[in-house]
């Protein structure tokens, strides 16, 4: 009877069957996920055999694969430059600072918002703090200038008490702080997002536990709410970190002049400048390779560390 079964069993253990059969039975659900995929192949991995430029020396006319080979004549290029130790410096400090105060603002925020008990006033709230996400980068650098340049309010205010004007958007000690705080205003309501509805999802049951227990609101909050939206803030956290050596272009450049040049010159505006407006296509794919790498492998340490402390990862 046993050796009757035998081949059933083998048949319904069989991965590659139990694979059918999961995928006939949510076909619905793999359609739906289709489309990205498709999306992903065709404008993310497709032009990545572009990547071989940084490897040639880039003539236009011959095209990519006509192109000559140089190896790694642009990474030595590019380390050994002038410009490499700022660019280094400034892309991972500004990084940094950015994650130290733009990561924990949001978390803070989705706390405070989601104690108040008033909707209306928890509505209000929200629409003041999501506003900012709209303006486009041009907007908020352009009021920048308004509010921060030596006939501004901010300099104005200073003043009356009896404080001496300061060029927040020409002096180099200015620039990492005016770049990283206004970011902060503009992004935090709208990164809040998903930390107020992982906070939806923890369980008001364990609030109650802990009302019976005698604990404050401060305390709930730490024990409860906290260890509720652990695993979403180790996700962004990843997710966050992974990106250390990428500084947005478009605001850093938009902020950029020659006077904050020494603290605002970072690897995306270098790439610009020597790839768009010096023509070095080579040079500047080399520099955003360079760039994309060390990404990569912040990306597979940071999700490993946090495999192992805390049992919660990407993959």
């Amino acid at each position: 009877m046993e050796s009757k079964l035998e081949p059933a069993r083998r048949k319904v253990n069989n991965p590659k069957q139990l694979r059918r059969n999961r995928i006939r039975r949510n076909w619905d659900l793999y359609l739906l996920v289709l489309p990205v995929i498709v999306y992903f192949l065709i404008f993310k991995y497709y032009p990545m055999y572009g990547v071989q430029i940084a490897f040639k020396d880039f003539i236009a006319i011959e095209g990519i694969w006509g192109s000559p080979w140089v190896g790694f004549e642009h990474f030595t290029r590019f380390f050994n430059s002038f410009y490499f130790d700022r660019l280094l410096t400034n892309t991972i400090g500004l990084s940094l600072y950015n994650l130290a105060i733009g990561f924990p603002i949001p978390i803070i925020l989705a706390l405070l918002i989601n104690e108040i008990r008033l909707k209306k006033a928890k509505s209000f709230v929200q629409t003041v703090t999501y506003a900012p996400h709209f303006l486009s980068t041009v907007v908020v650098v352009g009021m920048l200038f308004l509010l921060l340049s030596p006939s501004g309010i901010v300099n104005q205010f200073l003043g009356l008490f009896g404080l001496s004007e300061i060029s927040f958007m020409t002096e180099p000690e200015w620039f990492k702080t005016t770049y990283v705080f206004s970011g902060v205003w503009q992004q935090m309501g709208w990164s809040s997002i998903i930390y107020l509805a992982a906070l939806a999802g923890i369980d008001p049951q364990l609030h109650e536990a802990a009302k019976i227990d005698g604990a404050s609101r401060l305390k709930r909050i730490w024990h409860v709410n906290l260890p509720g939206i652990r695993s979403t803030i180790i996700i962004l956290l990843i997710l966050q970190t992974g990106s250390i050596v990428s500084v947005g272009f478009e605001k850093v450049f938009l902020m950029q002049n020659q006077l904050n040049m020494e603290a605002s010159d970072v690897i995306a505006t270098h790439i610009y400048r020597t790839g768009i407006a010096g023509a070095q296509y080579s040079y500047s794919a080399a520099i955003g390779l360079f760039e994309s790498v060390i990404n990569f492998f912040l990306l597979i340490l940071v999700n490993y560390t946090a495999k192992k402390t805390s049992q919660t990862s990407l993959w």
